[in-house]
């Protein structure tokens, strides 16, 4: 989509950037802008992801080869419905994208690259949706700060200071710097660099007109803090990604004279590459939208926009009864009861701190509802109980959405072959037959797969979505109840001991084997 012109410069993506404007008695009332807005979410989930933005926004989103990303267009008057998506874990306005960005061969000469790129992109209509999302985070409240890695970002040192990192596929790294120099310096880009040359934004106009007033002097306009982090994918490339956002963020000083600071920054400008592909946005947020439900987390804490992704599978209806039988913190049910409100969920763990924690979640979201002078009730209950003999009727619940254990930071593989069985049993017995369904995610696929051929007669695997878990390969499984009757199928029965690895049969059945 990106190419060259004849004189071999970079032709960037069109970004779709229009304005309108509507005039009272010759003066403009309000100026909308049109942008593409970029948005991070669950990797697997991407379809969902653009189903929501459609729904909920109207506008059609294009994924991103690199996965986990989608981009959609939107006007600015439209700017806080972004943040009321369920689906996506952080945004950003596109600055300029290139599809086909055309890398040099040597290092040195990228990197020069990357840092005229600087002064060449359009910064002003990205600027103004940055601070529209600033007034916007205000009215919504104060939000933490993100902190970055440790022992990273020292001040007194500049971007082309910083050493070298190791050199990965696919890297992520944050840079900053506080000079003494630049604590002098203003907002305004670099002398001769005014609103008609390389997109800067005019002093006077600025989206970022905010200013200080001194006693007995002219307002000054505040001086911004800054950070580039730069992620980058491929094996192509002859740059790491420290080296790209030193370079980059260094040019991106230069221009604007902003300061810059790890954790207490105004502005995140995003340097994403993905072998050829190349984006450059400003982050609208400054923590991931995932954390919104959860307070009182767990040892393995699903993020809320993967379970909006599981639940939107299983296509919740009214009246539906919902279950989680392995709820751990509440994640899920949670997340059902504050965007499905007609179906009513269970909650159920066979841990009393797990149990605890769902309920203080729960009791966390109803007192910000309360705040809100909403209706604090939820349609959710909790229970401790046994996750292989259910206090439930036998074909009583219409989904089944739960979390199983990996294996990994919880119980062990060789747990889960004596437990996947019964559980998924026990779900198929509370289950109601012909129309019930159950949206499994489990990274243990082995003994999952070998579990669900074992019972055809009660289950049947519908459809998989490949995610990606803490960094773990995972798999979201959605199952249809069969309209066999439970404890009448040939299936229905127990797995032969000697089919489950590790395990031997006990000594009676060993001497009547031998017998």
């Amino acid at each position: 989509m990106s190419s060259q012109d004849s004189e071999g410069q970079q032709c960037p993506l069109a970004v779709g950037v229009e304005t309108s404007q509507s005039a009272s008695d010759g003066e403009t009332d309000c100026e909308v802008i049109t942008v593409t807005i970029g948005a991070t979410v669950p990797t697997g989930f991407e379809n969902t992801a653009a189903e929501e933005v459609q729904e909920k926004i109207g506008a059609d989103a294009t994924i991103s080869k690199d996965r986990g990303r989608i981009y959609f267009q939107i006007t600015t008057d439209k700017l806080s419905q972004v943040h009321h998506l369920r689906s996506v874990d952080n945004l950003f306005v596109v600055v300029e994208e290139y599809d086909n960005y055309q890398f040099k061969d040597s290092k040195e000469e990228t990197l020069e690259d990357l840092q005229k790129l600087a002064s060449k992109l359009p910064w002003t209509n990205a600027l103004k949706v940055w601070k529209l999302n600033t007034s916007l985070k205000k009215k919504r409240g104060p939000h933490r700060r993100p902190q970055g890695p440790k022992g990273k970002g020292r001040r007194g040192r500049d971007f082309r200071d910083r050493g070298k990192a190791k050199k990965d596929d696919v890297e992520t790294d944050t840079m900053e710097t506080v000079t003494a120099e630049i604590e002098k310096l203003q907002l305004e880009p670099t002398t001769g660099q005014g609103v008609g040359e390389a997109g800067s934004p005019d002093l006077e106009n600025s989206p970022l007109g905010e200013q200080q007033e001194v006693e007995g002097q002219e307002p000054v306009p505040k001086v911004l803090k800054f950070r580039v982090t730069c992620s980058r994918a491929g094996d192509k490339h002859s740059f790491s990604s420290n080296e790209a956002a030193r370079d980059f963020g260094g040019a991106v000083q230069d221009f604007f004279l902003w300061k810059a600071d790890m954790t207490k920054f105004d502005i995140e400008v995003l340097l994403n590459i993905h072998n050829v592909e190349v984006v450059i946005g400003i982050a609208l947020t400054e923590e991931s939208l995932h954390r919104r439900n959860i307070t009182h987390f767990g040892p393995t804490t699903l993020r809320s926009t993967l379970c909006y992704g599981m639940l939107r599978l299983s296509k919740p209806q009214a009246s539906d009864v919902i279950l989680d039988p392995m709820c751990g913190t509440g994640a899920i049910p949670l997340e059902g009861a504050i965007e499905w409100q007609q179906a009513f969920y269970l909650a159920g763990d066979n841990n009393d701190m797990a149990v605890s924690r769902t309920v203080n979640n729960i009791c966390h979201i109803q007192k910000k509802r309360l705040d809100k002078s909403s209706t604090p009730g939820l349609p959710i209950d909790t229970v401790q109980w046994d996750l292989c003999h259910l206090p439930m009727r036998t074909s009583s619940v219409d989904i089944i959405i739960t979390d199983m254990p990996f294996g990994k930071r919880m119980g062990s593989r060789k747990n889960n072959w004596d437990l996947y069985p019964p559980c998924l049993r026990e779900m198929a017995r509370v289950s109601r037959p012909g129309s019930g369904k159950a949206v499994i995610l489990t990274q243990d696929k082995k003994c999952f797969q070998k579990a669900i051929s074992r019972m055809g007669g009660l289950w049947r695997k519908h459809h998989t979505v490949w995610v990606n878990v803490g960094g773990l390969h995972a798999g979201v499984f959605l199952l249809k109840r069969t309209a066999g009757i439970f404890g009448q199928t040939p299936e229905d029965v127990r797995e032969p001991l000697e089919e489950q690895p590790g395990k031997e049969k006990p000594a009676e059945e060993r001497e009547k084997e031998v017998k």
